[in-house]
């Protein structure tokens, strides 16, 4: 009965604003939204209802902000995972190549996306020597970082600059980005010719 009355309550807000989030991300599929939805109230009831037992108001319509924040953070953790994944599951070289939207240098699609774990650690760890042999001094520990944000973790590069520890615009960051491709592609291509 309480529950029934928090989603007659509530539900056109997280769906709305489940929406709206998930349009930064691009134009989202009407199931997607329902199961971005339902991930919400999943992560609502999780733990025993922690999150909802644990929130304290302090004004009389904070709830409505609060069910904002956890909605939000549910669409954009649900994207920087896909992205992630994305990133992480073989289209690797793939993004290398769409960032700058220069030729292909990795002609078989279908191995990359069918990659074992053990290949995209050699993969990574290919890439990593390029970044070390590639960058001097003190650029070294930040642009990489930069990069594996960017492939690894799914993190924008707007995110990347917001980092303290980065000391970058997104200028800045998307620069680096695009120059740490250059190096990782031309490092590629030299060894398969």
């Amino acid at each position: 009965m309480v529950w029934a009355e928090f989603i007659r309550r509530f539900h056109p807000l997280i769906s709305t604003v489940a929406l709206r989030t998930a349009r930064q991300w691009g134009e989202p599929l009407s199931s997607l939204l329902d199961d971005l939805v339902q991930e919400t109230y999943l992560k609502l009831c999780s733990d025993d209802c922690r999150l909802l037992r644990n929130f304290r108001s302090q004004y009389p319509c904070a709830i409505f902000g609060f069910l904002k924040v956890v909605t939000a953070n549910v669409v954009h953790d649900h994207f920087k995972a896909s992205r992630a994944a994305k990133r992480a599951s073989g289209g690797f070289l793939e993004n290398l190549d769409d960032h700058e939207g220069n030729e292909k240098y990795v002609t078989n699609a279908s191995s990359r996306s069918t990659s074992s774990p053990v290949e995209q650690t050699i993969l990574f760890e290919q890439i990593d020597r390029c970044l070390i042999r590639g960058v001097a001094g003190p650029e070294l520990s930040r642009s990489r970082r930069i990069f594996w944000l960017y492939y690894r973790c799914g993190l924008s590069a707007r995110a990347i600059a917001a980092l303290p520890s980065i000391e970058l615009t997104t200028k800045g960051v998307e620069s680096t980005i695009l120059r740490l491709n250059r190096l990782v592609r031309m490092a590629f291509t030299r060894s398969r010719t």
